[in-house]
């Protein structure tokens, strides 16, 4: 059997240094995150007596560019690590892919694994809505790959390869199945009674598109009455930098079928919604897991944290969700309002790499420019 797999370059200004890469998505599972592996081609006569370095930053940018004035600063950025390539002071077999594209590309093409720390922000992306930005807002990651004497060494740009990376969360596979509930009722100073309200989810893990199924049960024992019903799905962002939290509406729908509900009443419902970034692109805010204008992006994922570890010390942007229901009681009601959260996220890739140790498969190698490199080519490559 016969198989092809994707593999991206992207050479330096003067043609002499040449990074491949399988994927540039790499998946943190909460315990641990997937090595940036590749492989670099370099001439050992240009490197004379010069090293090939690899090193990835992560960018924290929380403040438009334009609004930076009289040295006020909205960004951060952190060399996250910096690892000599060649000559190699690691030893660490290479993995298939990587073996495929030394044995395809000869004796000058050397391997290389980064391991990024385990606190880590995951990538996230806020969209500037309408308004144009010089430089993205969110958590963005660079993995640099240069020739130097030393590390401590400014890369030249002729000699520097810079390719975009992204820390990535997919769905656990042991992620616990239950069925999220909330029940929430109203009272009212000069009223007898309450309006009570009941929420449920069929599930705790949405994925991508996938639309949100919420069974709503509403009793009403006041002498109130309940005029409409608004749900929607609310995306909650923490900006950790600035200790800021703001919450967008990324889908809505209002009803008054059934309504008014009146004293004794009650009413059973069901209300589908599904939050996509294609219907939110001209909202300023919205977290998103790439940029705007890619036809691919998506909404945040969820970010997860690991088992024991305190979910106050994530670094980075914080995305949550909650399915928010309204009933609006009327002018001197108010409103009665309950939150359900839930984790959206995307499903994690079925690993078909796994092979009994007798089962061999030839892996066709198709090599294209970087400039082509789609995320749907992520995480399967291996």
């Amino acid at each position: 059997m016969v198989s092809s797999v994707k593999v991206f370059k992207k050479s330096a200004p003067n043609g002499k240094l040449t990074v491949y890469l399988g994927r540039r998505d790499f998946v943190d599972n909460t315990s641990s995150t997937d090595p940036i592996d590749g492989v670099v081609v370099c001439d050992d006569h240009y490197l004379q007596d010069r090293k090939i370095f690899a090193s990835v930053t992560v960018t924290y940018r929380f403040g438009r560019e334009e609004d930076e004035v009289m040295g006020l600063s909205f960004s951060k950025e952190m060399q996250l690590i910096c690892q000599q390539v060649h000559p190699s002071l690691v030893s660490a077999a290479p993995n298939d892919v990587q073996q495929r594209l030394m044995n395809k590309i000869g004796g000058d093409a050397h391997p290389f694994n980064l391991h990024l720390p385990e606190e880590a922000p995951v990538s996230v992306q806020l969209s500037s809505g309408s308004q144009h930005t010089a430089k993205p807002l969110g958590v963005i990651y660079e993995l640099q790959v240069y020739v130097a004497k030393d590390s401590t060494e400014i890369p030249h740009r002729r000699s520097a390869v810079s390719l975009a990376v992204r820390k990535v969360q997919y769905c656990p596979l042991d992620s616990p199945c239950r069925q999220p509930s909330a029940v929430v009722s109203k009272g009212f100073v000069f009223s007898s009674g309450k309006i009570n309200l009941e929420v449920s989810l069929d599930k705790d893990v949405y994925y991508h598109d996938e639309p949100l199924s919420a069974d709503l049960i509403i009793n009403n024992n006041s002498k109130k009455s309940v005029k409409n019903i608004k749900c929607a799905v609310v995306q909650h962002i923490e900006v950790t930098m600035t200790n800021n939290h703001f919450n967008r509406e990324v889908a809505s729908v209002e009803s008054k079928e059934g309504c008014p509900i009146g004293h004794k009443g009650m009413i059973k419902k069901n209300m589908t919604l599904t939050p996509q970034a294609c219907n939110n692109k001209v909202k300023a805010g919205i977290a998103l897991d790439g940029k705007v204008k890619d036809a691919d992006a998506n909404l945040a994922s969820s970010t997860l944290v690991g088992t024991g570890k305190d979910p106050n010390d994530a670094l980075g942007i914080i995305v949550s969700y909650s399915f928010r229901v309204r009933l609006n009681c009327g002018a001197l009601g108010g409103e009665l309002v309950a939150d359900l959260p839930f984790k959206l996220m995307h499903p994690v890739s079925v690993p078909g790499e796994t092979k009994p140790q007798n089962a061999k498969e030839d892996k066709k190698i198709e090599i294209e420019e970087f400039a082509s490199f789609r995320r749907g080519f992520s995480v399967d490559q291996h």
